[in-house]
């Protein structure tokens, strides 16, 4: 049984912000080796991505998200997920595309909700969200704080639950794969809470997150 299913939480994707999708595809191109997939269009954020699959025996199902604010798309009245919005972000992806952020899958979401709330920490509320794709709709609810920030940092994740099928059935092999993944700073009793397989957890100081990758162009280590 995962951890997920015994109540705790896996790895579910990488976020990397980037000032546009066009900026995001160039960097992963030469960063990765790779051309990232289609995603789509977040309408509850005004938010549009690009995703690969980095999933190994460790990480099942993990996948990385390109993720910028879509210039076609309405303000969405809230600050954006992953600290989108923030001015300091936006300057420093103007330069490149960073990695921001993990999201932590889970099966019972409002439980791991309230393990982090009742261990002194702001997951932030959860939301109901959507998107269409030619495969058919997907589903999940998400935590996002009222500011839209990442909590501890960053460190601290975002928890998912999906509705049905996860992005990641309908995805081919990318050549990438996520070899290990580091939390630096996180509180012990958010990791009692959270229970997620297969990360490391270090003392600050340091980056939030420290991703590993095999790539067509060899490791990759990438720091939020």
């Amino acid at each position: 049984m995962s951890p997920a299913a015994a109540g705790g939480c896996v790895v579910d994707h990488l976020v990397v912000a980037a000032a546009s999708l066009d900026q995001g595809v160039a960097w992963c191109e030469a960063t990765l080796g790779v051309t990232p997939g289609p995603g789509g269009r977040h309408a509850l954020m005004g938010t549009h991505n690009r995703l690969l699959t980095i999933a190994d025996a460790v990480f099942p199902q993990a996948y990385f998200e390109i993720i910028a604010i879509d210039p076609d798309a309405p303000p969405p009245g809230r600050a954006r997920w992953f600290g989108l919005d923030e001015a300091a972000l936006q300057q420093r992806i103007a330069v490149q595309p960073r990695l921001v952020h993990l999201v932590a899958r889970c099966t019972d979401l409002q439980a791991q909700r309230r393990a982090l709330l009742g261990a002194g920490f702001d997951p932030g509320d959860v939301l109901s969200a959507g998107r269409d794709t030619p495969q058919g709709r997907l589903q999940w609810q998400i935590t996002v704080r009222a500011d839209g920030r990442p909590g501890q940092g960053g460190a601290l994740p975002t928890l998912i639950q999906w509705s049905g099928a996860h992005p990641t059935a309908a995805m081919p092999a990318s050549g990438v794969t996520l070899h290990s993944l580091a939390l630096c700073g996180l509180p012990e009793a958010a990791r009692a809470a959270l229970r997620l397989q297969g990360v490391k957890c270090l003392p600050p100081p340091g980056a939030a997150l420290r991703a590993t990758l095999a790539t067509p162009l060899g490791v990759v280590t990438l720091e939020s």
